[in-house]
């Protein structure tokens, strides 16, 4: 083995800033054609230069499971690194430490963990509303769905009882644990719905309720103090209907229409025991239809664009089961071949709440609470309540100005505001002339009429002295002519002085 000739020393380039963008790929090929090429010479095994990182993180990679990287043409680079810099060869049995360090610092994949941490140390909240006629088994299916008694069986009034007059609202909560997760979970239910002989408007309470509770929750985010903002907003809404096996009655028609707009809506046929497969399949296509001619909006599984096959099967399956026909029971039966299940015992044989042959309370549950209970939060928080609150503030005169969030050219807008500018100040212009106008014209009034008053009086003094001038020459023309000014009064006086004591 002949000896290694010493090679050159390296020099490094003061970095500059285009060294921080991704190479371009034909870069890459043409270092990695000479690495090919001089394979026979020893690398020499680079320092750890500080600039090395920025030049590694910002180029592109496909990590693998043990942290190596390749190009996106099939070439190997370890731990992400430069295509442009020599790696050290694994024969010579030096791994890249330093380079494993950093993909552990960056650490941006733990985040869904730091979420999952956070979640669970916070809990969840999650709130149903069931609507329906009395004795369809809503709270029965809402006990099976969570496998606990959460919304206790109701009391059957005698006859004799008074019913209420109006449908009500009751609210229950309990908070329930699964594996270290706690959930918080509220059952609104409506009892008196669909009971009365007149049930015009028996929708009327229900929507209230709802956007009540839209109403508190946007009076907590315009306080100044949002730190605890309770979320009673309602979630999912799942409406029983009832099992005539014939389609839908105006009264759900209209109930659906009122709440489709403001809660995710489920519709369920309910004790679907009652119906044959045959008739449930059509009692589901006419409910579809119904539901399709009247623009009533329900809840669909979402589909994401990365999703494997499984996913997007899974979710084509749960929505090919919609409207869901359920049966409820959270009592254990035996089953002929001696099983425990949760179901209901009939002459004829047993009819198993958890076997998808028997109805469709898997599914539902599947999607209710096993895979899609954060996606029912996220559209109701993003999508109707956005929207009811849109419309909430258009009807309180709030506009939204159109300029916040637009791109907008600095130089435009200055002209813009100069160009406002100089029109507020010729308003403010022509508005101060014209009260200056206004006010020489009552001063010029006053000042005309004071001048006609002067006038008037100059003219009555003026006639007052000429008469006393004229006076006075009379009396002057009578004394140089020797007649007495007044004869009369002075008789009268020496008569009056004569009189007098």
């Amino acid at each position: 083995m002949s000896a290694l000739q010493p090679s050159p020393p390296l020099q490094v380039q003061p970095v500059q800033w285009t060294l921080l963008l991704p190479k371009p790929r034909l870069d890459a090929a043409r270092s990695i054609n000479s690495k090919q090429q001089h394979s026979s010479r020893p690398q020499p095994i680079l320092p750890p230069l500080p600039f090395l990182a920025a030049l590694k993180m910002t180029d592109s990679y496909i990590s693998t499971g043990n942290g190596d990287a390749f190009t996106p043409n099939g070439s190997s680079r370890m731990n992400g690194s430069s295509p442009s810099l020599p790696t050290t060869s694994n024969d010579a049995g030096t791994a890249p430490i330093i380079r494993k360090k950093l993909m552990g610092f960056v650490g941006f994949a733990n985040l869904p963990n730091q979420v999952h941490r956070k979640s669970v140390r916070k809990g969840f909240q999650f709130t149903t509303m069931v609507v329906g006629e009395s004795g369809l088994g809503k709270s029965t299916l809402i006990n099976t769905l969570f496998n606990t008694t959460i919304n206790p069986p109701k009391e059957t009034l005698p006859p004799s009882a008074e019913r209420p007059s109006t449908v009500a609202i009751e609210s229950i909560s309990a908070d329930i644990e699964e594996n270290g997760v706690r959930l918080r979970l509220n059952v609104v239910d409506t009892p008196g719905f669909g009971d009365f002989v007149n049930n015009d408007e028996s929708w009327r309470p229900i929507v209230e309720n709802i956007e009540s509770r839209f109403d508190s929750y946007l009076e907590q985010e315009s306080r100044v103090n949002r730190q605890k903002i309770a979320d009673n907003r309602i979630h999912a809404c799942l409406y029983f209907i009832q099992p005539t096996g014939h389609s839908l009655k105006p009264i759900d028609v209209e109930c659906m229409r009122q709440l489709h707009t403001k809660v995710n809506l489920i519709p369920i046929i309910a004790k679907a025991d009652t119906l044959t497969d045959e008739e449930v399949a059509e009692f589901k296509a006419r409910i579809l239809a119904d539901i399709a001619y009247h623009n009533i909006h329900i809840f669909q599984a979402p589909t994401y664009e990365n999703e494997d096959d499984e996913a997007i099967a899974e979710a084509e399956e749960i929505a090919s089961k919609i409207p869901f026909a359920v049966v409820g029971s959270d009592k254990e039966v035996t089953t002929p071949d001696g099983r425990k299940v949760r179901g209901r015992a009939y002459p004829w044989g047993v009819v198993e709440v958890d076997n998808e042959d028997h109805c469709d309370f898997v599914k539902l549950r599947q999607m209710l609470v096993r895979t899609y209970m954060e996606e029912l939060r996220e559209y109701t928080n993003d999508v109707l309540y956005e929207n009811w609150r849109t419309e909430k503030l258009l009807s309180m005169g709030v506009i939204q100005d159109s300029s916040v969030f637009k791109e907008i050219n600095p130089a435009i807008r200055i002209q813009e505001e100069r160009i406002m500018h100089e029109a507020k100040l010729a308003k403010m212009e022509a508005e101060m002339k014209m009260v200056f106008q206004q006010k020489v014209q009552e001063k010029e009034a006053k000042l005309k009429q004071s001048e006609e008053e002067l006038y008037a009086r100059h003219r009555e003094m003026k006639e007052a002295l000429e008469k006393q001038r004229l006076d006075l020459e009379d009396k002057k023309r009578r004394i140089e002519n020797g007649r007495p000014l007044t004869p009369e009064k002075i008789s009268t006086g020496r008569k009056k002085g004569f009189l007098r004591p």
